[in-house]
């Protein structure tokens, strides 16, 4: 006791804060806070990390039988101790705790109130006997689960949880609005800071029903009133309003989960609207079916690596090959009409050909040889073929294409034959057919067989008759 009688004030301060540490952890419902000492406990997230670092230095000093200077002790105690209160202060602002902040506070306090106990055994030069060694190793357990907690108070409860649990995530193919893609945003954005466990103003952004009851200031969602409703309010302020959502520090929604949330809400915000409730022409379909898109990224990543110089080598005056994205081996393809046509330019594309998401070749003189190139072009997404010499034979190379969205054939010699083909391509979306040999049966047949696919066969019969009739007027 003779080297802390050199420092009482250190002693009798370390005392009196970690009595008033044990007072305010048991009496706390009793406890109100003036605002300028609530105000303190904003500094918690910024202070919490110096007795972390300190005390875990001491404890490995310790551990390995080396000298623990006392300063270090002392620094590291008033932190923690300091720490600890500044984290009662500012869990006061959360009227209804949830489990994860009362751990986090009481573990916290703990770990603040042992460093003490380990301060006075350090003083009566205790420090290097097997009690000292079991005190720090508890002292470093609880520093653990006190992070621990307090990362899921911040961050949400499956913080840590592993990235394979993300495959659940996927959008079903007709979504509950709420649940499926509006719940999912307010998941992302806001309700780390308003769940049970971390209830900022007074609010829970967890279920409709804690939407619908709202915080303590305004209506969180007034359903059918974008305009009127706290979320919208907030979220459209200012980045340097105090007021703005999410605060300082936090990602900002994007500009077409604003609108989703926007849209939900004017339509009555309910949580029993699906995707096919809405007509086409509602922004929010569009809205969401963007949202429900894979990400390209993640569609080509098991793409062959393809050098920059290969890409270099293959192009020409007549040839552009760039990448999708810059950090993609995802190939777009443009090919030109040189003055001398040689099919070996578009030979060539088979060193990359599994690579090539989208390929223009319209308007050159094609044959067997090129199609057979695009044949191995397996990964293709987006082709034109318009303006060139192919009929249905060459249009029997597409069978491999299985992920073909979109394809241009219009003015070709494609007939019936080849468009029964491209009819059992499963994921063709959109197809441009006019002036072929397509007959109009084998067009309403496919039209009734794949709904969901756009075929354009170009301007109706009674559109180019008028149209014919207005240029004669015009002439005349």
């Amino acid at each position: 006791m003779a080297h802390t009688s050199k420092n009482k004030w250190v002693d009798y301060t370390i005392f009196g804060l970690s009595v008033f540490l044990i007072f305010c952890l048991v009496f706390e419902k009793y406890i109100e806070l003036p605002v300028l000492v609530a105000w303190v406990g904003r500094w918690h997230p910024l202070i919490l990390h110096f007795p972390i670092v300190l005390l875990l230095i001491a404890i490995f000093l310790g551990l390995t039988g080396k000298n623990i200077p006392r300063s270090l002790l002392v620094v590291a105690t008033l932190t923690a101790l300091i720490t600890a209160i500044s984290g009662f202060f500012l869990g006061k602002e959360s009227t209804n705790k949830g489990d994860l902040l009362f751990w986090h506070q009481w573990l916290g306090g703990g770990v603040a109130l042992l460093a003490a106990v380990w301060y006075w055994v350090h003083g009566m030069q205790k420090g290097k006997d097997i009690a000292a060694k079991i005190l720090q190793v508890i002292l470093a357990c609880l520093i653990v689960f006190t992070g621990h907690y307090g990362g899921m108070v911040t961050h949400g409860e499956d913080f840590l949880a592993l990235p394979a649990k993300r495959e659940d995530e996927k959008i079903p193919d007709n979504p509950l609005i709420y649940e499926h893609i509006v719940g999912r945003i307010l998941k992302n954005n806001c309700v780390s800071c308003h769940n049970p466990n971390k209830q900022k103003g007074q609010l829970l952004m967890t279920s409709l029903a804690d939407l619908m009851k709202g915080g303590e200031v305004g209506y969180t969602i007034v359903p059918g009133d974008p305009e009127a409703s706290e979320l919208i309010r907030r979220i459209h302020l200012p980045a340097d309003e105090e007021e703005h959502m999410p605060p300082d520090g936090k990602k900002p929604l994007e500009a077409y989960e604003i609108e989703i949330l926007e849209r939900w809400i004017a339509l009555g915000a309910s949580d029993t609207l699906r995707l096919d409730h809405l007509k086409n022409n509602e922004p929010l379909v569009a809205l969401v079916e963007k949202l429900m898109e894979p990400d390209p990224k993640n569609q080509w990543i098991d793409l062959p690596k393809v050098a920059d110089s290969t890409i270099l080598n293959l192009s020409s005056d007549y040839l552009t090959i760039n990448r999708v994205a810059n950090d993609s081996d995802a190939l777009s393809v443009t090919a030109f009409l040189p003055p001398e046509y040689d099919p070996k330019y578009i030979m060539d594309l088979q060193r990359v050909a599994q690579n090539i998401v989208e390929l223009d070749l319209s308007g050159l003189p094609i044959g067997e040889k090129e199609m057979a190139v695009v044949s191995q072009c397996v990964n293709l997404e987006w082709l034109e073929l318009d303006r060139t010499l192919i009929s249905d034979a060459e249009i029997d190379n597409l069978k491999n294409l299985a992920k073909l969205r979109l394809l241009k054939a219009y003015r070709t010699n494609i007939g019936d034959k080849g468009i029964t083909v491209l009819k059992e391509m499963p994921k063709l979306e959109r197809l441009y057919l006019w002036e072929t040999n397509a007959t109009p049966q084998i067009l309403t047949d496919i039209r009734s067989k794949r709904p969901n696919l756009l075929i354009d066969n170009g301007i109706a019969d009674s559109l180019k008759t008028f149209f014919v009739k207005k240029d004669s007027v015009i002439l005349n």
